[in-house]
Order: C-alpha cells, then sequence, then structure tokens
C-alpha cells in the first residue's frame, strides 16, 4: 500500500523563562508534509488575560500580518522570523517586553491539498527579572601595598530554579574601550576562577572572592599594585535551565563602579573630598582631606584649612586645632568642628551653612621631616579648590513613580518618592485621594524625621495584617506598598515631603520647617470580576389604585459560585423637598441575601401588605411588585448589587459592587382644578378700596380642600413676584415678606365667600399699591392612609391695578406778546394757580421755540420748530437737573437770573438780549410726590402759555436804507431819470437863448448873454443820494 505521512509541528519546549529586555529566540519545526514545497510560518500569541484571542506577530508568507500592538516592533526589525531550512525557523524577539508574556503559537499553512495531523504547536514564555546587584559608588585612593576589600550584594526571587554567577572586573581609566579585565569570578556550578594576568595572585593568596552570606560576595585584593588601579564593579548573571537541558542566561546586570586611586610609596599626595558642592542655608558640610601616603602614623604632618585666602584653622602633628579669628565664635557655639579622624584623615565640619560660606576651600599639608644632620625640612602640598556654593532656600525636589499605573484587585501598588537635594531631615506623608479628585486627601502613614512609620486610623487595621508597608529605603527614598488592592484603593496618591532644620543650643532643641515639595501619582484597579446592574419598569406613571412591577436585571461576568446580594432601595419623592443634607435619602426595602434569605428593611411599602418580591432560578432577574398604589409608593426606585468572597478565616468580603440606574415612578391623581383666567385693569384713586376676586371654576373632587396664596408683581422687570398672604387649607392665614415690609397688614382683607370664592380687599389705597395681582390655588387631597397630599396648582388671571392721586395740576396759559429792545432784559413768568397735594414739588424748565418761517403757526413740540431748553431746575432745587439741559452754563458770566417768589411762582429773566433770543417761550412743569416708601415719583406735567418775544434792533442810516426795498430803489435809481431828464431841458433852453440872441445881436450888433454849464455833484453811495446844485454867478 502507500504510506501517508502525517504533518507535525514542533515547537521549543516550555516554559521559557525570560527577563524583559533580553533577546528570545523560539524555534520551529515541521514534518510529515509533500516533499519539495517550501513552508510558512506563521506566529501568533495569547494573553494570560484573554487566553481565546489570538494576536498576530509576525509571518513569513504575509507582510502586513502583524496587529496594530506588534506592527511597529515587526517593521523596526525588533521581531523577525529567521528561516533556517525550507521546514525550519526561528523567531527572534530581539528586547522582549513584560508584555509579551504569554502563550506563542506556531502555525503552518497546509500545503498538502489534505488535512490530516497537526497545523500549530505552543509554548509558553514567561517573563520575571528579580535580580538585583549592588554595590557602594565610592572613589578610594591607596597606597601601593595596602589592602583592598569590596562587598556585593547580589539577591534574586525568581520562582524557578536558577543558578548564579558572580564575578568581579577592572575596567581601565585611560582607555574606556578597552574590554574589562576579569579579576575573579564564581560561575554558576560554583567554580572559582580568575582573569590571566591574576590566576598567579589567587594561587599566592593575594586574590579572594569569599560569599559571607546569602547574598554577600566579599573581594579581597591584598598587596595592591598600580596595575589595580581603575573602575571595580561587580556583574552578576542569572542563568536558567530550558526544557532541553540548556543553560540560558536570563539577565545579566552590574553594580555601581568604585574609582580605585594606586598612590605610589615615594611620595604623599592629598584630595579634598565633600559629598556635594551645593547647598542650602542651614544645611551642615563636611570636608575630608586625605593624605595618600605610606606609614602615615610614623610621619609629621600639618594640615591647614583655608577659606577664600582666610585661615579657618591648622592642626599639627599634636591634633590640637588652631583657629581662625573669624571661626573662634562659631567653634564655642557648637557650630563648627575641627578634628583629625584617622591619621591621614582630617575633617572639618560647619554646622548651619551661611550664604557667606559660599566660596573656594583648600587643604594645605606640610610634612616636617628630619634629615641624617639634624635639621627639618619641610615639603608642602595644596589640593585643588573645592568651590562651595550655599543657597538661602531649600531647594528639594520630590519625584513619585510607580510599579504599574494599571493594577488588577488583589495586586500590589508599589509607590516609590525620591527626595532629591535635601540637607536635613526628612518627614514624609502619603495621601489619597479619590479618581475624581473632589474629595478631601485621606492621610494613609507618616514617616517622620526619626524614620519612624505612622499609619493612619483607616489604615491601621490593614497594615497590621501587613496589607499597607511603608518603608525607608535610604537617605532620600522612600515606599508605600498596598498589598491585595482593592477597588477602593484606586485614585490618586501623592507623597509630600518636608525638610526639617534643628535650631536652638543643646539644651533645647527647635525643628523648623525649611523646605516643603510634593508630586502626585494615579492609580487604576480593575476588578476582577465585573457585572451589570440594570433596573427598568414598564409604568413609570401609575394612576391610583393600580399595581407596578420593578425588574432589577444582574448580568454577571464572574464566577457563578461566587454569591450576589441584590437589595432594592426606595427615596420618597417627599424627601426631594425635605432633604435635610444627611445621606442621598434612600432607604433599604428589601434584600436578596448572599445565604438565599430574604431580609426586609426599614422602609416598607403598603404597609408591608401589598409588597412581593421574587427572583428567576438563574438569580438574574430580581422583581419588586406593589399593588394599590398610593402616594407613599411615589419615588425613586434602585438596586444595588454586591459580589461576595468568603475569606480564609470564613469572614466575607466585597469584592465589587454595583448600583443600578435610577427608576422614578410617579402616582399621579388626574386633576381637574381650574381657576378663572381673565385678566382685568383696574384705575383707583387713592384713599379708594380696592377688590379682587380669585373664582375656581372646578375641582377634581367634592372633598377637596384649596389653598390660596396671593401674589403681587411691582413692574415688569423686578426679579420676582412677592407674596402678600396665604390662606391654608384649614381657613389660617399668614403674611407674606412683603404685606410687612409695604405696611399692608393693617390695610389688607381676605375673605372666603364660597368654598370657591375667595377676594382680597386693600383699604385705603395707595400709590405705591399699584402693581399686578394674581393668586395661586392650591387642591388637597385626602389618601387612604389619612394623609393630606396636593393634587394640583393654578394660577388666576392677572388684576392689573393702578393707583394714583386726583391731578390738579394747572399752570398759567395766557399768552403773551413782549418786545424788547436789543441788550435789555426779557422776563418770563411761570405761574402755577393749582397743584394736587400742599406737599407737590416742582421741576421747572423753560423752552424757546423759533421757526424757519416767519409765518409759522405751529404748535409747541410739531415739526418746523426748534425747540431749545433755555434754563431747568429740578424738584429737588438743584440747577440742570429738570427734564433738560440748557446749552448756557450756569456761572458768574451767564445772562440768566432765576428767582421764586412763592411756592407757585417762579420768574427768569434773561440779561442783554441779543436778536438770536427772539421766539416763543413757555415753562415746563412737573409735578413731583413722595410715596410712603419716601422714593419721589412724577405725578403730573404741564406746560404754560405761549410769550412771544421779538428783540428791536439798533436803527442807522446804512440800516435804514438798506433794509426798506422801496426807499432803497428810491436813493439808487430814481434819480438818474431825473437828472437826464433836467440836463436835457437845460440844454433845449441854452440852445433856445442862443438863437434868440444871435438874432438880437444881428439886429442891434449888441453881445449875446453868456450862460456858464450848470455844476452837477452826486455821490456813488446809498448813504449819500445825488445832489443837483446851481451856483451862483453860473448864468452870467
Amino acid at each position: 500500500g502507500v504510506a501517508v505521512a502525517q504533518r507535525v509541528v514542533t515547537v521549543q519546549s516550555g516554559p521559557l523563562i525570560r527577563t524583559e529586555g533580553s533577546h528570545v529566540t523560539i524555534w520551529c519545526n515541521v514534518t510529515g508534509y509533500k516533499e519539495g514545497v517550501e513552508q510558512d510560518f506563521e506566529w501568533s500569541m495569547y494573553l494570560p488575560s484573554a487566553p481565546d484571542r489570538e494576536i498576530r506577530i509576525v509571518s513569513t508568507a504575509q507582510q502586513n500580518y502583524a496587529y496594530a500592538v506588534y506592527s511597529q516592533r515587526v517593521n523596526n526589525k525588533e521581531i523577525y522570523v529567521e528561516r533556517l531550512t525550507r521546514d525550519s525557523a526561528v523567531l527572534h524577539i530581539t528586547k522582549v517586553q513584560a508584555r509579551d508574556q504569554g502563550l506563542f503559537e506556531c502555525y503552518t499553512p497546509n500545503t498538502d491539498g489534505r488535512y490530516l495531523g497537526s497545523y500549530s504547536a505552543r509554548t509558553n514564555l514567561t517573563i520575571a527579572d528579580s535580580l538585583t546587584v549592588t554595590a557602594a559608588a565610592q572613589t578610594l585612593s591607596k597606597v601601593e601595598g595596602d589592602t583592598l576589600q569590596l562587598t556585593c550584594e547580589v539577591s534574586r526571587s525568581t520562582l524557578q530554579h536558577t543558578h548564579l554567577s558572580v564575578g568581579w572586573y577592572l575596567r581601565s581609566p585611560e582607555d574606556a574601550s578597552a574590554p574589562p579585565q576579569e579579576l575573579v569570578t564564581l560561575s554558576r556550578d560554583f567554580v572559582l576562577r580568575s582573569g590571566g594576568p591574576y590566576r598567579q595572585r589567587m594561587a599566592a593568596g593575594d586574590l579572594r572572592l569569599d560569599k559571607t552570606s546569602a547574598t554577600a560576595y566579599r573581594l579581597t585584593i591584598h598587596k595592591l599594585q598600580p596595575v589595580d588601579q581603575g573602575l571595580l564593579y561587580c556583574q552578576a548573571t542569572e542563568w536558567i535551565q530550558d526544557s532541553d537541558d540548556s543553560w540560558f542566561a536570563m539577565t545579566r546586570k552590574q553594580s555601581d563602579k568604585t574609582q580605585l586611586r594606586i598612590q605610589p610609596t615615594r611620595d604623599f599626595s592629598i584630595q579634598v573630598s565633600t559629598e556635594r558642592r551645593s547647598f542650602t542655608a542651614g544645611e551642615p558640610l563636611e570636608l575630608r582631606c586625605t593624605i595618600e601616603a605610606q606609614n602615615v602614623p610614623e610621619r609629621f604632618f600639618s594640615v591647614s584649612w583655608v577659606f577664600s585666602s582666610s585661615p579657618v584653622a591648622v592642626v599639627g602633628p599634636s591634633a590640637v586645632p588652631v583657629l581662625g579669628p573669624e571661626y573662634v565664635a562659631r567653634e564655642a557655639a557648637g557650630q563648627m568642628t575641627v578634628r583629625k579622624e584617622s591619621p591621614n584623615v582630617h575633617l572639618l565640619k560647619l554646622q548651619h551653612l551661611r550664604p557667606s560660606d559660599s566660596g573656594k576651600y583648600i587643604c594645605r599639608v606640610t610634612e616636617r621631616e628630619k634629615t641624617p644632620t639634624g635639621d627639618f625640612i619641610d615639603r608642602s602640598k595644596r589640593s585643588r579648590n573645592v568651590q562651595i556654593s550655599v543657597t538661602s532656600l531649600s531647594n528639594i525636589t520630590v519625584n513619585m513613580t510607580s510599579s504599574a499605573s494599571d493594577v488588577l484587585e488583589g495586586d500590589v501598588i508599589q509607590l516609590t518618592c525620591s527626595v532629591l537635594t535635601t540637607t536635613g531631615p526628612l518627614s514624609v506623608v502619603w495621601y489619597w485621594t479619590n479618581k475624581d479628585e473632589n474629595g478631601t486627601p485621606l492621610e494613609v502613614a507618616t514617616v517622620d524625621r526619626d524614620g519612624a512609620v505612622w499609619h493612619s486610623p483607616n489604615y491601621r487595621d490593614r497594615a497590621s495584617y501587613g496589607d499597607i508597608r511603608v518603608e525607608k529605603v535610604q537617605g532620600g527614598i522612600f515606599t508605600l506598598s498596598i498589598y491585595n488592592s482593592l477597588p477602593g484603593d484606586e485614585g490618586q496618591y501623592s507623597c509630600e515631603a518636608t525638610e526639617w532644620q534643628q535650631t536652638g543650643s543643646e539644651l533645647e532643641i527647635n525643628w523648623e520647617k525649611i523646605g516643603e515639595k510634593s508630586d502626585t501619582k494615579k492609580i487604576s484597579v480593575k476588578t476582577v470580576s465585573s457585572f451589570v446592574v440594570s433596573a427598568s419598569s414598564r409604568t413609570p406613571y401609575i394612576t391610583f389604585g393600580d399595581s407596578f412591577d420593578l425588574i432589577c436585571l444582574v448580568k454577571p461576568r464572574h464566577n457563578p459560585r461566587v454569591p450576589t446580594s441584590v437589595t432594592w432601595r426606595f427615596k420618597p419623592a417627599s424627601s426631594d423637598s425635605e432633604e435635610d443634607g444627611q445621606g442621598d435619602g434612600f432607604k433599604e426595602l428589601v434584600t436578596f441575601t448572599r445565604e438565599g434569605t430574604l431580609q426586609w428593611g426599614e422602609q416598607l411599602l403598603g404597609l408591608g401588605t401589598r409588597t412581593t418580591v421574587d427572583r428567576s432560578h438563574s438569580n438574574t432577574n430580581f422583581r419588586l411588585s406593589v399593588t394599590k398604589a398610593g402616594r407613599r409608593e411615589a419615588g425613586k426606585y434602585q438596586c444595588t448589587a454586591v459580589l461576595w468572597r468568603r475569606n480564609y478565616d470564613n469572614s466575607w468580603s466585597r469584592v465589587a459592587n454595583r448600583t443600578s440606574n435610577l427608576l422614578g415612578i410617579s402616582v399621579v391623581q388626574p386633576s381637574k382644578l381650574r381657576v378663572q383666567k381673565t385678566n382685568q385693569s383696574q384705575a383707583y384713586l387713592e384713599d379708594s378700596r380696592v377688590r379682587m376676586n380669585c373664582s375656581i371654576t372646578s375641582q377634581t373632587s367634592a372633598d377637596s380642600q384649596h389653598a390660596v396664596l396671593w401674589y403681587v408683581r411691582r413692574a415688569a422687570g423686578s426679579e420676582a413676584d412677592e407674596l402678600l398672604l396665604r390662606i391654608e387649607r384649614s381657613g389660617a392665614f399668614e403674611y407674606g415678606v412683603y404685606a410687612d415690609e409695604e405696611r399692608l397688614k393693617r390695610r389688607v382683607q381676605a375673605e372666603r365667600l364660597s368654598p370657591r370664592l375667595y377676594t382680597l380687599t386693600l383699604n385705603r389705597a395707595e400709590s405705591s399699591d399699584s402693581g399686578t395681582y394674581y393668586c395661586l390655588v392650591e387642591e388637597w387631597l385626602s389618601d387612604p392612609d389619612g394623609a393630606w397630599y396636593r393634587v394640583a396648582r393654578e394660577v388666576s388671571g392677572f388684576t392689573q391695578v393702578l393707583v394714583r392721586q386726583p391731578i390738579r395740576l394747572q399752570v398759567e396759559e395766557q399768552e403773551s406778546n413782549i418786545t424788547v429792545p436789543e441788550s435789555g432784559s426779557i422776563r418770563l413768568g411761570c405761574s402755577i394757580p393749582s397743584q394736587s397735594s400742599r406737599d407737590s414739588r416742582f421741576s421747572v424748565s423753560w423752552y424757546v421755540e423759533r421757526s424757519d418761517s416767519e409765518y409759522d403757526d405751529a404748535q409747541p413740540g410739531e415739526e418746523g420748530r426748534q425747540r431749545e431748553c433755555v434754563f431747568s431746575i429740578g424738584h429737588d432745587a438743584v440747577f440742570g437737573n429738570g427734564n433738560c439741559n440748557p446749552r448756557d452754563e450756569s456761572g458768574p458770566n451767564s445772562r440768566l437770573q432765576f428767582e421764586r417768589q412763592t411756592s407757585d411762582q417762579y420768574s427768569l429773566t434773561i440779561q442783554a438780549a441779543r436778536p438770536s433770543d427772539s421766539g416763543r417761550y413757555y415753562c415746563h412743569v412737573e409735578e413731583w410726590l413722595l410715596n410712603p416708601r419716601n422714593a419721589w415719583y412724577r405725578l403730573a406735567t404741564n406746560n404754560s402759555g405761549f410769550t412771544f418775544v421779538s428783540i428791536q434792533a439798533r436803527s442807522s442810516v446804512h440800516s435804514v436804507v438798506c433794509s426798506n426795498e422801496s426807499l432803497f430803489y428810491f436813493v439808487f435809481f430814481y434819480p438818474f431819470p431825473i437828472f437826464g431828464i433836467l440836463l436835457i431841458a437845460l440844454l433845449l433852453v441854452r440852445f433856445k437863448s442862443r438863437n434868440n440872441n444871435k438874432s438880437q445881436e444881428g439886429k442891434n450888433g449888441a453881445p449875446l448873454l453868456w450862460i456858464k454849464e450848470p455844476h452837477l455833484s452826486y455821490s456813488p453811495t446809498c448813504l449819500d443820494p445825488p445832489a443837483l446844485s446851481l451856483h451862483p454867478g453860473s448864468v452870467d
């Protein structure tokens, strides 16, 4: 027969334990396929939180195979597939991440035309990293031949079985690119080996690596040599054995480096060291001057401290300090210390630094050596300048980090608070605020400046069981760990660090704050089990006597064996207006307990006789039924569900709780209340009686009772209507605040003429009673329990009431004509013969109207006339405070003169009259009265009759002639024709006379008469008319 191969896909067996950041490879092989066909590989993964959801990673057949969460890493070649053969490939993850933990699947598409065998295989990848390697970072100066000891702490907490290898390495300070030199290493098989140059020294016992405790590894180097100078560090590797018996280096970490300097034996050197160079005022400063030489105790050294060229102190071989003059007082006050800590280390310590301590510090060392001849020689060296800066304010910084921002319920919340740039003792307070950040911060725990931990009362019980742990890891690093986290732990955490400074003397020590900073971090706690609770009802509006059902639907998404308790809660509709601010007003009706029993609450609907409850077999539907609903059943309903978990000590803990939406149930009684809505307008005179009716046209029941409220609206723009009085359904009534303010209690009268007719009467009405009045009717009925409830409210029509005083204002209306010469005075009068009240005050204004045409009979205010305000005085006797603003300003140069002869006689005099003052004048009078609220109001207005004023200008020849057209023609045009006629007549007379003379001379021989021409003179101006004169002698 024919043998058929069966496809088999194999993948590297797991679990594969790897660390974050390492390079992970997973191989995959396929066999039993048709020969000659190259196989493709598709890689996917499944998260532990969603084991049924596939997340595609990479494929050899499809270019865009990866999902979005892995597409960028695949495109950047951080994840790729290396094909080894036709049927073998390796998945590479260059830098594995914590989120890569899960089940990896290798799938090979079918290439045979039929399916037979397996086409995929899976392996589990676990990300774990608990290896810590710590060694103090320091700088050491040794002399050739000394002994060096360094300790490295290596710890791990991996659940799987792993091995450690620990080694010490030396890196050359001159060539940073050179590979490090291996000193000595303890392999994972507990074999000790050393590097090539150090094998002989280890064999001689000068190089050792000892495991002093479960986590401590100590390096010892005897007889130090100059080649040992450089950077020393500890490196640890954690190994795990995979299922194929191969060892894999999970993680490799290095400690902080120690800088080692080797001083030759023939000379000495000095070095000044300090932890830092920037300080805040009040902090201590420690400067150490280290002498690096051999046999220091047998040599004579003196050390001098210098600050900015000023001597601080000198310590001789006897170790007795001699202080500078500026530092004697500080040393006496205990704020300064100069001492010899060891034969080669000298200390200068300044307590409570001042800003003036900023500057350069120098250590000068002098060695006195005796020569063979008995003489002494001194050799001196000085250190480099150490620049110290002191600021006057605290400058601490707080940085808060967390292991994860989103944690699952029950996981650990790990918070770290790092406080940097500190000088004095620190105290740290941890706070918690709800996730909405609208509540008061709640204190969790406090670490005082002495390092003592105090838990707040709210967290003391959890802390006693170890769920809350607060630690001070290092000088400025504090941690808060919350184990078995709860959903209530979700919110914003803050770390508030306070820096303290010690003040006062040794006998009386005081502490003061010199700095305070805080930082926050939001933490989200996801519940392990979640479910949805919803409430529904088909009949939100119920008529009195009907029934209704409420359904609470619980959709669990958790283990069905975990019990759920459901509670129906109720808030009466009446409590919405009677809320006292304590709680939410809801009361428990009934509870389906987690044991399956029924527990009634303090609130009973229908006295407990009209309420039934039941639930479905699946414990998902919980029904509340109420029959014969009444007013007491109206309100808001809500159901709450609680998921419970049994603890190891048989106590119960809430895992999660949910509250449904609110269901509003309204129990209504159809209302037939109707009130007369006819609007009216009424006008009254003061001291009369005002009467208004409120008529109820229909009501819901014959047993209805009514409460009537009378309101008044003062003006259209008023903020709110004022309550005048209220008549209760029992017949009792009470006045509103408005009645007290307006003094209406003695004048207002309310009556009930019939069960449906109410009246309101205002006696001795005043003008301040004007406004809009209406009534508000409330209908009340009694329910079966005997409690009264309001059925409806209805507003009546509006009655517009106007109360005013009788208007008797009269102003003199007689007209007059006045002709005043230019520069004369115009006197205008204004007489008020009648007024409405003897307490009236008047605002008087004079106006003048000028017409554009000479003959204009327009009335005041009509078009065609220009109206101008001349003078105004208000009712408060203030000039210019009337109803107009005069053009001429008052003052010493004003032409206006006002006079008030009596309370009803006013006059205005215009001096130095001008032609432009011509026109017709009248006075405008406003009558003002004081209302009962001491506010002035205008009662009436009136105008006087017209006074026609003409201004007679000064006359002259020029003005007379030029202003009269007939006279102008007579002077300038008529004389010329007359002169022409006279001239012609004279010429004719002369001509005739000459003819007669000739005739006579011819007859008698006598000479003719000589006639001279007449003398004619005229002026070309209109002032001097032409003059014709005959002078004597003109005729001989």
